[in-house]
């Protein structure tokens, strides 16, 4: 144990920036990177790479595995586990390619000029809380909306195409904001067959998104370079102190 902490701590001294779309490796420094001994021994190959400043950050797939991995600048080592910045006290990551995320949102709330994306489950105790506090900053943030409702809850996946099912932002945000198992409303939807199977391959589309982005549990809040971030460090962002 005193091994682990030990070198998440050398570790975490060593960054001290976030990495951004503009410090993507070339597919040349890629390549380069594959060519180390043990990389070529263990059959690890990168989807994804950026340069944090002092290490490289590296998403791999192991044997069908997909993992996360740190390499220093100097190639020598190869750190696995949990890097925590210094500076944000966040876990540095691999920024997410949200590209897919465009055009498959169930809405999108706020007319802010801060782009955010939250994978959220109606039923989330966690999500209900965060979402509470959205109309306070709805003029400073934009936020796409992605259903992830989470196995447990059993009544998430149908409200979920329940707000998909309203035609506008602002009716979905509502819906959103209020609809529980026991609502009236909801109770009493009418849905189309051809409409709810339209709705139900939306959901699952956006479910596999978030599963390609290694969402597991809501919510789960991205900036616009991909980087996930806390919702309660979003929220004081604002000067929202979460109650």
């Amino acid at each position: 144990m005193f091994k682990i902490a030990r070198n998440l701590l050398l570790a975490s001294t060593l960054v001290a920036t976030a990495a951004t779309a503009a410090d993507k490796l070339s597919d040349k420094q890629i390549k380069e990177i594959e060519n180390l001994e043990l990389f070529k021994r263990v059959q690890i190959n990168i989807t994804n790479a950026y340069d944090a400043g002092s290490l490289y950050l590296l998403k791999v797939n192991v044997r069908g595995g997909a993992d996360e991995i740190y390499l220093t600048k100097d190639k020598k080592f190869l750190i696995a586990g949990d890097v925590i910045s210094t500076a944000s006290g966040e876990k540095l990551s691999v920024p997410a390619d949200l590209s897919k995320v465009s055009g498959n949102e169930a809405f999108t709330y706020g007319t802010g000029n801060d782009e955010y994306v939250l994978f959220t489950d109606p039923e989330c105790p966690y999500c209900k809380k965060f979402e509470s506090y959205l109309p306070q900053i709805k003029d400073k943030i934009k936020i796409k909306v992605m259903f992830f409702p989470l196995d447990f809850h059993k009544n998430a996946k149908a409200i979920s195409t329940y707000v998909m099912s309203k035609n506008s932002n602002d009716a979905k945000a509502n819906a959103l904001f209020n609809t529980t198992k026991d609502s009236a409303d909801f109770k009493n939807r009418k849905i189309d067959t051809a409409t709810q199977a339209k709705l139900d391959k939306q959901l699952e589309t956006q479910i596999n998104i978030g599963k390609e982005l290694g969402v597991q549990g809501t919510p789960a809040v991205f900036d616009k370079a991909g980087n996930k971030v806390s919702w309660v460090a979003m929220l004081a962002k604002y000067g929202i102190k979460v109650q």
